[in-house]
């Protein structure tokens, strides 16, 4: 048998084979448990097999899997009006990815200026060290130049400015700009949270030049930061939002949720996707928005969060491997003076899975659910490995 060489090896793959997860907990094929603070990358907010969503998708699947969206089902209207009614968007779309909710916004900024309008704008400000996906036109709007290596030539109508840097995002606008769109806070670039005064600067930037806001909440969406939307946290009203990740719990969905004055660009035919708001995903997503909405558990991200990274401020204060510990809820990262990549095997051997943020940074992302004992003992394991990290730096130069 082929194995792994039938595979193309677009991933860095850890030197595990897993096989089981409940909870907080995951176990491979030799049956080692590991703590899981990855969540497979900000998507299992609920834990490792909930048992109220899994008595929701079994009884989805002995129902109906897959119909064409050219049939109404009750399972997407559902999860719209869940999704509409808890934030301050109008409308949804459904597809199957975070990249594909970020393509789906980026059409829309641009057929709004276009058709509702009518005036012709298309280019969209983005962010260095973000993050918005891998598509053609996610990777082009990403503010990372490896991920486009190879790939030219890349679409036109983006722009990238510093993030955290209003002047600079005021000098870019011009007659192109359509769209303003940022993560409030950079998972992949560094777990850099957006300052309060540059956002609402943002806000009131695209209302002084007719521009549109985008929020790109994949990674912070679903109460990861300790409220439903991260955006609730800043004082103001986006007119798109995308999700994905934490959405489904791992069963594939995305969304893209805009203002009422986009309903206009997007008529029937416009846009589409075939997976996309089938009724098995959407059940797993209705079964998500319940259960975080009913445990409070954004709220519960937020006090846990709050716990999280003042411990580890405590802990690591005097560290000096350890530059600066941030974050927001339940999306924490560990800036560090040199690579972490040998901490992150570290942690994993002594049975925590953490993952980088960029070469310096290690990232957090517990679920939503976790025990105090678990968070408790996974600082002290990362603590451990990063006072082993310190005292073998001076030997390392």
């Amino acid at each position: 048998m082929r194995g792994e060489q039938a595979l193309f090896s677009t991933y860095a793959r850890f030197p595990v084979t897993i096989v089981r997860g409940e909870g907080s907990r995951l176990w491979d094929d030799r049956g080692r448990e590991y703590l899981d603070f990855m969540t497979g990358i900000a998507v299992t907010g609920l834990g490792h097999a909930h048992p109220k969503l899994n008595a929701r998708l079994r009884e989805q699947m002995e129902r109906l899997w897959h119909v064409s969206n050219l049939f109404h089902h009750p399972n997407g209207t559902r999860l719209a009006e869940l999704l509409t009614e808890n934030s301050c968007l109008d409308h949804a779309f459904f597809c199957n990815s975070g990249a594909e909710a970020n393509e789906a916004a980026i059409k829309a900024a641009r057929r709004y200026h276009h058709l509702v309008e009518k005036t012709g704008r298309y280019e969209i400000i983005t962010f260095l060290k973000s993050f918005h996906g891998r598509t053609l036109a996610t990777l082009t709007a990403t503010g990372q130049d490896k991920v486009k290596e190879g790939f030219a030539p890349l679409p036109e109508g983006f722009v990238h400015v510093p993030y955290n840097d209003l002047e600079a995002v005021r000098a870019a606008v011009n007659e192109r700009t359509a769209a303003i769109m940022l993560e409030l806070v950079q998972g992949e670039g560094g777990v850099h949270p957006a300052d309060p005064s540059f956002v609402r600067g943002l806000a009131e930037l695209c209302r002084e030049h007719g521009l549109l806001l985008i929020v790109d909440e994949i990674q912070t969406g679903m109460g990861r930061t300790g409220t439903l939307f991260a955006y609730e946290q800043y004082g103001i009203e986006p007119d798109i939002i995308t999700l994905a990740k934490g959405l489904g719990n791992g069963i594939p969905i995305g969304a893209m949720l805009g203002k009422e004055k986009l309903h206009p660009a997007l008529p029937a035919g416009s846009h589409g996707t075939t997976y996309g708001a089938n009724p098995l995903a959407t059940a797993a997503a209705i079964g998500v928005m319940e259960i975080l909405l009913e445990e409070r558990l954004p709220e519960r991200a937020r006090e846990m969060g709050g716990w999280m990274l003042e411990t580890l401020r405590q802990k690591l204060g005097g560290n000096p491997f350890v530059r600066e510990v941030r974050g927001k809820g339940l999306l924490i990262g560990i800036e560090c003076v040199s690579p972490v990549e040998q901490v992150v095997a570290q942690a994993r051997e002594k049975g925590l899975l953490v993952i980088t943020a960029g070469p310096n940074v290690i990232r957090m992302l517990p679920a939503l659910t976790i025990p105090r004992e678990d968070a408790e003992r996974g600082i002290g394991i990362l603590c451990d490995v990063l006072a082993q990290a310190a005292a073998a730096a001076p030997a390392n130069g």
